[in-house]
């Protein structure tokens, strides 16, 4: 079956510090590595991130070069989402510009987020997928706890573009969710092996793959400086004695950055603290139980969000 690929390599990584995922390591190689091996067959490819972030990783694979995924020959090239750092969606778009100007068009794309080093599990299942459901706009991979991963998924390329130009004419693809993106669209679910969709949002998650970084002690400092600035939060708002559990917070802002808009995840958990501040102020519940409770809600509404494409009822 004859497909190109979309590699997503960029994003600000805020949750990493700012070290780009492309660039971190798994059994010896960069994820960016793994992910163009996990494109292989693809007649093209492009990597849609930062220069500095694809340039050693795709080898003689410039602009319009070839370069060699899982050892065969495939057109590499290198696009950017404008503006930059405008979400999965926009640089979705950005990838199917830079295929169409290369003249490299095919009848299917493999889009895939570079931060799963075990996506290759999965992406023979959704190639075989379509080829015994033609009359489908898509495959889109569901891990074993039926998590959907719309970053992991091959989608026939007239639909896609038909979308983004819908949403183009619209609100726009700036911080825009994948799945109303594809929303539209006849996608079926289908079942990857587990870990396939198993990505890095946070160091716990890098550590839990075993993905190597040098900067250890720049991490160490990220984290002494969240545990720092969040007592001196506390201390000015005079709530000493309350216990904030960093990670779960960050944790709930992922989701929905990524369920929802990346600038969801500030005014989620703004809204969320806000809730549990008020519970425990009529005396609901304990600190501990209000926080609980309102970023699980939090978490809970952001992905059903995400699944439905509308506002939950």
């Amino acid at each position: 079956m004859e497909f190109n690929a979309v590699i997503l390599a960029g994003g600000r990584a805020t949750r990493l510090g700012g070290v780009p995922k492309p660039s971190l390591k798994y059994d010896g190689a960069t994820l960016l590595s793994h992910a163009l091996k996990a494109a292989r067959g693809a007649s093209a490819v492009v990597v849609v991130g930062p220069d500095a972030s694809v340039a050693g990783d795709i080898g003689r694979g410039g602009a319009g070069r070839s370069s060699e995924t899982g050892g065969q020959s495939a057109k590499v090239l290198r696009a950017r989402e404008e503006p930059v750092f405008a979400g999965p969606a926009a640089a979705i778009a950005a990838g199917l510009a830079a295929l169409n100007e290369n003249s490299s068009s095919t009848p299917w794309t493999l889009v895939l987020a570079c931060d799963m080093p075990h996506a290759s599990r999965g992406v023979g299942l959704l190639l075989a997928a379509v080829a015994s459901a033609p009359r489908v706009e898509g495959v889109m991979a569901v891990s074993p706890d039926g998590r959907k991963q719309p970053l992991l998924g091959v989608y026939r390329t007239a639909a896609l573009e038909r979308e983004v130009a819908v949403a183009s004419e619209g609100s726009g693809l700036t911080n825009s969710s994948v799945f109303r993106l594809l929303a539209r669209l006849n996608v079926l679910d289908v079942d990857v092996p587990a870990g396939s969709t198993d990505d890095v949002d946070t160091w716990e998650d890098a550590a839990a793959l075993g993905i190597d970084y040098e900067l250890e002690a720049d991490v160490k400092s990220q984290e002494e400086t969240l545990e720092e600035w969040c007592r001196t939060l506390l201390q000015a708002f005079e709530l000493e004695g309350v216990e904030v559990d960093i990670n779960e917070v960050l944790a709930v802002a992922g989701v929905a950055a990524h369920s929802v808009v990346r600038p969801a995840a500030p005014l989620t958990t703004f809204i969320a603290g806000y809730a549990a501040g008020m519970a425990r102020g009529i005396g609901q519940a304990s600190d501990d139980a209000s926080m609980n409770a309102a970023l699980e809600l939090a978490r809970k509404v952001a992905k059903e969000y995400s699944e439905s494409g509308t506002d939950p009822e």
